[in-house]
Formats: C-alpha cells, structure tokens, sequence
C-alpha cells in the first residue's frame, strides 16, 4: 500500500497540470523526472507526505489532536516531505492547516471534532481522499456509521464538507473487500450496495447523493475516457480512480492510465496506487524506479511499523 501510493505518486508528479491532449501526443509510460515542480527522480508529493503523516499517528492509535499536529509538523518543520521542503500543497490544505494551528495554540482541542460543521461545498478538493487511505486499517470491521463518523472527523482537519467524507468512505469501503481478498469488481458492488443502505439508514440528502450517482447507481468503468474527469474536484478523482482502477489488469497499467488522463495526475494516481498496490504487487514496476523513490528506506520502516500494530 505505502509503496504502491507513493510510487505512483512520484510517477505523476512531473506530469502534473498537463491537459490530456498532451498525454494523447505524448503519453507517460516510465518514471520521468523534474518536469511540472522540478524534482528528481522519485519525488513524492504532499500526498504521500500526508498519508505518512496520517499513518505515523495511527501506528499510537487514534488521535485526532494528534493528527492535526502531524499535519502542522509537515507544514511547518517539513515532517515526512521528501527532500526537506513543501514544493506542492492545495489551496483549501493550506488555509486548513493554518486553522488547526490555531486551534493548537488556542488549545481548544474539542474544536478539531467540530471542523466538519464549518465547510461549505466549494472546499470539495481531493485534499482529504488522497491521504485517508491508512484509516482503513484502524475501522475495518466497524460498523459503517461508526467507520464514517471516523471519516469524517480526519477528513474535516482539511476537507470537512460531507460530500468530501462520503468520498473518503467509498474509497476504504472499497479498499476493505480488497483487504479481505474479495476481486476487485466484486469489490466495487458489494461497497455500491453498502453505500446505498448507508444512505437511507444515514437519511443522507438527495442533494449530496446525486453527486455519487455515476459511481453508485451505475457502473463507472463502462464510461468512455472523454466522460471521465480528472481535475482537483473529490468526486472526479473519486470516480477516475475508480475507472482506471476496473479497466486495468495491473500495477503500472492502472498507474499510467491515471496519470494520461491529465490535469490532477499524481493524486489520481496516488489514490489509484494504493489500492493497486495491495491488489496486484509492484512485482511489474522495474527495481530502479522503486530504488530511486525517495526516503524508500523509512517508507519501508514505516510499513513494517503500521503492520506491526495493524496486520495481524
């Protein structure tokens, strides 16, 4: 999973911003390097910053003060960047982490529960889904509203609006049947079916529930590329991983069809990489890109630290 979502993440990153025709003319096919933010081979990004960040608190249990603090040293001291420096972070991330020093300083910590109810639907980037992956480990096998009240509070430290958490839900529902060796389209109906009682027994909105309607209601991977969307927005990259993800047989095919649908290409590619890492393995990625990713060696420290409390 660690490295399965890092390495797909420093594959997109130099590709990042770029518009899908680019892609067509010119589609990636192997790690680059510099491109978009000028980093070497192998760099990651505030992504895979923030799913260790995420991670490392996990490993002392769940903290949501905890968290919060992870994600300010990251900001702050550079905590788990991949050369010592912050060289990519989104807007609404940002102005989220600014709030949560303040609630640090101001010491009222019962504030960070309470995030959630202060979002508004225009802060509905992909900041919280492209680093929720960890979670998983922590509420498989709850409930599902006791998952999604979890959800929530760790999505709200930087993407509190609803529709934001519902993504995140998706995506380790998901990830749980993968977990549990259940194939991947079966997977993908058996977490529709439970997204949809979630729904009714939540008494979830019309509103918010016709923006999962394609993912949901239907089958995502039967649309064509030109329907897909691949830009900062959660529901778009929720949806293009799904597609690459179920129209792909392997590690490097779904990476790289995330990565040529352009614009948000190391997030896609992140939240893609994760799953398709436990899925498949990265025994397709040749040795000298896993060698030059960057930090490899506490990425893999960090592993065996996670499965130690989380993998029986």
């Amino acid at each position: 999973m660690f490295l399965g979502l890092s390495l797909a993440d420093a594959l997109g990153v130099p590709a990042e911003f770029k518009p899908r025709k680019h892609f067509t003319a010119f589609p990636v096919d192997t790690m680059l390097e510099f491109g978009t933010h000028h980093q070497p081979k192998g760099t990651w990004s505030d992504d895979s910053s923030l799913t260790f960040c995420l991670a490392e608190s996990l490993i002392q249990g769940y903290n949501l003060k905890d968290i919060a603090l992870n994600f300010i040293k990251w900001k702050r001291a550079q905590l788990w960047t991949p050369h010592g420096s912050v060289f990519d972070i989104g807007i609404q991330t940002r102005g989220s982490i600014d709030t949560l020093q303040r609630i640090i300083d101001n010491e009222d910590f019962e504030a960070l529960n309470f995030l959630k109810y202060e979002a508004d639907e225009f802060t509905n980037g992909n900041g919280s889904l492209m680093r929720i992956l960890p979670l998983l480990f922590l509420i498989k096998g709850k409930p599902i509203k006791a998952q999604f009240d979890i959800v929530w509070e760790v999505s709200a430290l930087t993407h509190g609006h609803i529709r934001s958490a519902i993504s995140c839900l998706i995506y380790l529902k998901f990830a749980e049947y993968i977990i549990n060796n259940i194939e991947l389209r079966e997977a993908y109906s058996l977490m529709q079916n439970d997204i949809k009682q979630f729904f009714k027994e939540e008494s979830i909105s019309e509103y918010e529930i016709k923006h999962f309607n394609r993912i949901i209601n239907n089958d995502i991977s039967i649309l064509e590329e030109s329907d897909i969307s691949s830009d900062g927005y959660v529901i778009n990259t929720l949806e293009a991983s799904f597609w690459c993800l179920l129209t792909t047989n392997s590690y490097l095919e779904s990476v790289f069809k995330a990565i040529n649908l352009g614009e948000d290409t190391d997030t896609t590619a992140t939240v893609v990489g994760g799953i398709a890492g436990m899925v498949y393995g990265l025994d397709d990625v040749p040795k000298d890109w896993i060698d030059a990713l960057a930090r490899k060696n506490d990425i893999l420290k960090l592993t065996l630290e996670f499965a130690d409390v989380y993998v029986p």
